[in-house]
């Protein structure tokens, strides 16, 4: 979503970073620049005019101009603007559901994904916070609406259940049903998803006003649709003018819009993001984060959400064998593919670029040697061509037997051999990092971004290297993350 704003704003910087020091004609040019492009992003044009104001005001003064690095502290500056801008650093996004029954009201318009995403924050809820969810659909009026929500239920785990459904009942007489069976059944969580309109209407208000009353909700949560651009904002605003909002959900936030909305929507509203929606699956909601989305804004990446992220998809157990592994200084392909694996379930090549520093130019490189995640199923169907005894002794993979391998992948023996020298660059970089102490370096990368060595244990990093990271180390070329292949054009 942020990626056109990412390049304008990067190229912006480039200019400025070159040179040895500023004036401030050269701070205003900028600026004009970096108004331009929230502009064209669809930020409101109010937000920018502030954004813009209190960037200038740090940004055109003697410190700045006659520093060391003055393009590095105009970054920084337009760093902590955006952080701002997005909630601040000491934003409230935690959720108020510390008295069970606690309520949650999910309010928004059709089609902006709410009752996906009451599913989404329902899992969520059970698995991070070991809470058990009772969901309830209020919307009377879609069809199958409450059949939806009830098989997200039963997708979700045994600790979130569906408020069974009976015909012909009101949303005010489904909303007082479902406040008695929580308290009855000890639920800690009720999340209630009411209906929506495809336009806001005064009945539409009405009802969900009706409803507030009724359940008295600890937290009342509009989901908006991140790809209406100003739409989005305008929503926000009235139903805020209606309905005591605690806070908003941004759905479709890994879609190609312009990102205005998300730039825009807390300052209009004073309201907290708190979630943001991407993707279909049900654990594609991630927790909002000011300083993580001002840092992928402006390419720095985003390395504590990339380790988490690492840490909720790696096997503990597997985690510990190949951790036992790699300290011996093994490293097999069957090693090779489980990396592959990982990797495609933590968001794909796309999805791990995004979070590195220097994304913005890691993708034009993907791009330009005709990168994507289909070279990692690729690359993964050749070692699943080979033997077991050939995946765990690359060194028998003779010339008829590579011959056998691309015939069963449909490839060519070029792209095996290809596989095989990535394989042993890895094996080879391992061994390195055993010897170099690899464990010491991963617990100071850990400490510096926050995560506790305990944390660090649990995702095998004792070995030296992130799951799924190939080893925590990027060897030569394109971060040589495993997949690249060093990042040359084919």
């Amino acid at each position: 979503m942020f990626d056109t704003l990412s390049e304008r704003l990067g190229g912006i910087f480039d200019g400025l970073t070159g040179r040895g020091a500023l004036s401030e004609k050269d701070v205003n040019a900028a600026l004009r620049e970096i108004r331009v492009a929230l502009l064209e992003a669809d930020v409101a044009l109010p937000v920018v005019k502030d954004f813009i104001d209190s960037v200038r005001a740090r940004a055109v003064g003697e410190e700045v101009i006659r520093s060391v690095k003055p393009g590095q502290q105009v970054i920084k500056i337009v760093y902590d603007g955006l952080v701002e801008m997005l909630g601040g650093e000491e934003a409230d996004t935690s959720l108020r559901i510390d008295s069970p029954p606690a309520i949650i009201m999910m309010a928004g318009l059709q089609g902006s994904g709410k009752t996906t995403t009451t599913g989404k924050l329902a899992k969520r809820l059970s698995e991070k916070e070991r809470k058990r969810v009772l969901l309830a659909s209020l919307d009377t009026r879609r069809p199958a609406a409450m059949e939806q929500l009830a098989i997200l239920a039963d997708q979700c785990n045994e600790n979130v259940s569906a408020l069974p459904i009976i015909q012909g009942q009101l949303p005010a007489d489904i909303a007082r049903r479902a406040l008695n069976a929580a308290k009855i059944s000890g639920y800690d969580v009720l999340i209630l998803d009411t209906a929506g309109r495809t336009t806001i209407d005064e009945q539409m208000m009405n009802e969900v006003a009706e409803i507030a009353q009724i359940a008295n909700p600890s937290e009342t949560l509009l989901v908006a649709d991140a790809l209406t651009g100003q739409y989005a904002v305008e929503t926000a605003s009235r139903f805020h003018a209606r309905l005591p909002l605690t806070g908003l959900v941004l759905t479709r936030m890994d879609g190609d819009g312009r990102g205005g909305a998300a730039l825009s929507m807390r300052a209009v509203t004073s309201l907290p993001i708190k979630f943001m929606g991407v993707g279909e699956k049900l654990d594609g909601l991630d927790a909002f984060d000011a300083k993580r989305v001002a840092g992928r804004i402006l390419g720095q990446g985003d390395i504590v959400s990339l380790v988490e992220k690492a840490a909720e998809q790696m096997d503990a157990e597997k985690a510990e064998r190949m951790a036992e592994k790699l300290r011996k200084g093994e490293f097999d392909l069957e090693d090779m593919a489980d990396q592959f694996r990982q990797m495609q379930r933590m968001g794909g090549l796309g999805g791990l670029m995004g979070m590195l520093p220097g994304a913005r130019k890691a993708k034009a490189a993907m791009d330009s040697a005709n990168l994507d995640d289909n070279v990692l199923k690729r690359q993964e169907a050749i070692i699943l061509s080979m033997t077991r005894k050939e995946r765990r002794k690359p060194a028998i993979l003779n010339a008829s037997r590579r011959k056998r391998i691309a015939a069963g992948a449909g490839v060519t023996v070029q792209e095996v051999n290809k596989v095989l020298k990535m394989h042993q660059q890895m094996a080879g970089m391992m061994k390195k990092m055993r010897q170099k102490g690899g464990m010491k370096n991963m617990m100071n990368m850990a400490q510096a971004a926050g995560i506790s060595p305990g944390d660090l244990a649990k995702m095998g990093g004792g070995a030296g290297g992130l799951p799924g990271l190939g080893g925590g180390g990027l060897p030569p070329g394109m971060g040589g993350l495993p997949g690249l292949g060093g990042g040359k054009k084919k």
